[in-house]
């Protein structure tokens, strides 16, 4: 039977596969693509997360695309909001009937002697297989497991006589209204989900091992408000973008060249919002040095806010073990819970765990090096979409994008049918895919692809200059063979 064929095979449909659905269709215009969706429905992670709060951290006018402006009032927009923006991007540019959902891209197979990829599917309900044919694969996938979230082995939790929950698997049923409720972690997740829970809830204790840097900033951006009464919309968002990016650039390199003066900055902001008598030292105040690990926003202070409200408490200490009524602490004192939550972090998963093979030798993503952060040494017509850790996650992917466009032309324009990047140093350094102290990276090293010590193996977190790499870099360059 003949397989089915296209151009270029998507996998995924959340904020990167949205996004190179309107790359392809608007760059490459004379190419066939497909998106291929485990879920029944796009999104990604916006469609995954449900738990209270839900909310980006990161603002809008960088999270949201380029080439569609977000026009919300909010700059630090609720998950639903996001996810709609994402359903009517789709929609407004015909990219959601390109999408097929329910197909689980489980193996992806390349053969040189035909120059293309042959990758294999499974559908979620039925259990059917899937074969399709394509040039180019691009992974838009994300960087961690759906399936499920990282939990520790807490001694005694099979005792506990209430609920314990993840935040990746919140369902409608769970009822806090009145209850104690723990939630264990203190990263972008459980700021989030604290304030919001402490509205319904009779106590929310968030209960940390260690503190974060937590940072207040306003839920709308006043700026973005004044340019849009003054320029046209599309001028006044360019600006908005443009200001944030830059803005977080310089708070970021202010952080890893002046780490105690953007510390201060920081802690400065927590005591003038939580009050000279609070225990900033101990419940605010992490080991590391900013940056170091990604920061955690709160709009317009509303952890803060609840805290001062005595609506929240924040405990660090370690656990001892679980009690039938709650937690144990390693301090001698007991958490009552009614329901606990573990915000303790994701499980990375490197291309959606998918089984590459070129030629029928299996590929071992940790044993490559990444090509200017989106593509893998020895492994053809492939690319990721993986953004930003210190800045939107839509940034380096809507650069991503672009490059996989570049690249596709020329092949076009030149004749040739592949394109691969060759690591010729045999003797390149090694270095962490990234530079993040994170748990959830500190777990994933084992399986995380390398990068090197130069360009174009060298991965910057640097929107400014990925814009020179990507946009306006030869793409024939001593990495990259291109061949018929």
């Amino acid at each position: 039977m003949k397989l089915e064929h296209v151009d270029v095979l998507v996998v995924g449909a959340g904020i990167s596969g949205i996004g190179a659905g309107y790359h392809l269709q608007t760059k490459c215009p004379g190419r066939s693509y497909a998106i291929l969706e485990a879920r029944d429905s796009i999104g990604g992670t916006w469609d995954l997360f449900r738990y209270p709060g839900i909310r980006s951290d990161s603002d809008m006018y960088t999270l949201g695309y380029a080439f569609r402006p977000w026009t919300g009032e909010k700059s630090i927009a609720d998950g639903p909001s996001i996810l709609a923006y994402l359903h009517e991007t789709a929609r407004v540019y015909g990219i959601e009937r390109k999408i097929r959902f329910g197909w689980k891209l489980k193996r992806a197979a390349w053969s040189s002697a035909s120059s293309t990829w042959t990758v294999e599917a499974e559908h979620a309900a039925s259990g059917d297989t899937l074969r399709m044919g394509c040039n180019f694969l691009f992974m838009c996938t994300g960087y961690y497991n759906y399936a499920e979230g990282y939990t520790p082995q807490f001694e005694g939790i099979e005792r506990y006589a209430g609920r314990v929950v993840h935040p990746q698997q919140w369902s409608a049923d769970i009822d806090y209204a009145g209850k104690r409720v723990v939630v264990i972690g203190s990263g972008a997740t459980a700021v989030t989900l604290v304030p919001e829970l402490a509205k319904r809830a009779a106590q929310v204790t968030m209960l940390q091992r260690s503190p974060t840097y937590v940072v207040a900033r306003p839920a709308a951006d006043p700026v973005a408000a004044k340019l849009r009464r003054w320029l046209p919309a599309r001028l006044a968002h360019g600006a908005t973008r443009w200001k944030n990016v830059l803005m977080g650039m310089y708070f970021f390199n202010l952080c890893r060249r002046k780490p105690a003066r953007a510390k201060a900055l920081i802690l400065g902001g927590v005591k003038m919002a939580l009050g000279p008598d609070y225990d900033i030292a101990t419940h605010f105040t992490p080991k590391y040095n900013p940056w170091e690990q990604r920061l955690c926003l709160v709009p317009d202070g509303d952890l803060f806010k609840a805290i001062r409200a005595q609506r929240v408490s924040v405990v660090t200490d370690q656990i001892e073990r679980f009690t039938e009524s709650g937690i144990k602490l390693r301090s001698g004192a007991e958490l009552p819970a009614d329901l606990v939550v573990t915000a303790t972090g994701l499980k990375l998963q490197v291309l959606a765990d998918v089984e590459l093979r070129l030629d029928g030798a299996r590929v071992d993503p940790a044993r490559t090096f990444t090509y200017k952060g989106m593509m893998y040494s020895g492994v053809p017509n492939f690319a990721s979409s993986f953004g930003y850790t210190n800045a939107s996650w839509t940034l380096k992917s809507d650069l991503t994008c672009a490059y996989v466009c570049r690249l596709l032309n020329h092949m076009a324009k030149t004749g040739t049918r592949v394109c691969v990047p060759r690591l010729r140093d045999a003797h390149m350094e090694a270095e962490d895919w990234v530079d993040f102290s994170s748990g959830y990276f500190q777990r994933a090293q084992a399986i995380l692809p390398r990068q090197g010590r130069k360009k174009p193996w060298k991965l910057h977190q640097n929107y400014l200059r990925d814009i020179f790499a990507m946009r306006y870099a030869p793409l024939e360059d001593e990495a990259m063979e291109f061949s018929r």
